[in-house]
């Protein structure tokens, strides 16, 4: 009984005495991290300071080059994915010093060896986003579509509002936005409506059996020039196409300013318009489809006598 007691107690004198060193060493730790966090503090502070300075100078300095580069032929979604390079490549530049100031260079260093490792596993999980990125710079210095242009591409039709390193944003014609992934664009043919304001328009119609072609020509000719005048190296060709059911099919093609798909909207608008006005003045006729239903003569004398009996009897 006496050994089991002294035993109890050696037990519980070896728990209190490690219980007390450890608490010992956490003091120890916690006065160490009080030390060196007060030793340190000039230097966190410091290196806040810093980082938030470069953050300034990186947006104060875009605003100075963006009025630069308007000086000079880039187009606009050039500027804009420069100046954001530009702004990424400084801030960087502040975080590395901040880290600098704060004694973490081996840390660094560290740290962008296992991103070295890391940044391939990563890019072989976001191919579709690196992908949309690189295609997102090339299209921001691809003349041929620019912030501003009216395209075409992918079932999609829209004034370009934005081009970033992920999508181009359109706004279409009934005022919603639409994003289209860059590689879309890239990979995909677009129409850019803007590229040149002027555009061909093509109406298509039909007249009478009975009309005189010739002259028929002629008038509609008169109507669109007179409704539409065309530039020096335009002029209004017209082809007739096929007999069709009811009337001689024709196609016209003018030239007309378009910038967007309104303009051929508003254009065939005005066309339209001459050309029946045009038509009435001169009594040429547009026919509207006509179905004739032949029921049979016999057939049809045979049911009319049958309803007649049935009508007396």
């Amino acid at each position: 009984m006496v050994y089991q007691d002294k035993a109890t107690k050696d037990t519980t004198d070896q728990i209190f005495d490690n219980t007390h060193t450890a608490w010992s060493e956490l003091q120890d730790k916690l006065d160490n991290w009080v030390d060196s966090l007060i030793l340190n503090l000039p230097n966190f502070i410091l290196a806040v300071l810093v980082f938030i300075l470069f953050i300034l100078i990186a947006n104060l300095s875009a605003i100075g080059i963006n009025k630069i580069l308007r000086k000079t032929k880039a187009q606009h979604s050039v500027r804009v994915v420069a100046i954001r390079i530009y702004k990424a490549i400084v801030i960087l530049i502040g975080f590395f010093i901040a880290l600098g100031i704060l004694d973490l260079s081996t840390v660094l260093t560290s740290v962008l060896g296992a991103a070295g490792v890391l940044g391939l596993a990563v890019g072989l999980a976001l191919q579709g986003t690196l992908t949309n990125t690189f295609s997102g710079v090339v299209l921001s210095f691809i003349p041929k579509i620019q912030i501003g242009d009216w395209v075409e591409t992918n079932g999609f039709e829209g004034f370009v509002i934005d081009i970033n390193l992920r999508s181009v944003t359109l706004k279409t014609a009934d005022q919603n936005l639409v994003s289209i992934p860059n590689s879309k664009i890239v990979d995909n043919p677009f129409k850019n409506l803007s590229s040149d304001d002027r555009s061909i328009a093509i109406l298509e119609c039909g007249v009478g059996y009975e009309s005189d072609l010739e002259f028929v020509e002629k008038i509609t000719k008169q109507a669109i020039e007179e409704a539409l005048p065309q530039e020096k190296t335009e002029k209004v060709e017209f082809f007739y196409k096929e007999f069709g059911n009811s009337s001689i099919n024709y196609e016209v093609r003018f030239g007309i300013k378009e910038t967007n798909a309104k303009d051929e909207l508003l254009a065939k608008h005005i066309a339209v318009k001459a050309i029946k006005k045009a038509y009435n003045e001169n009594n040429i006729n547009i026919p509207f489809p006509i179905r004739t239903l032949d029921f049979g003569k016999n057939k049809f004398r045979s049911e009319t006598l049958e309803i007649k009996n049935r009508s007396t009897s």
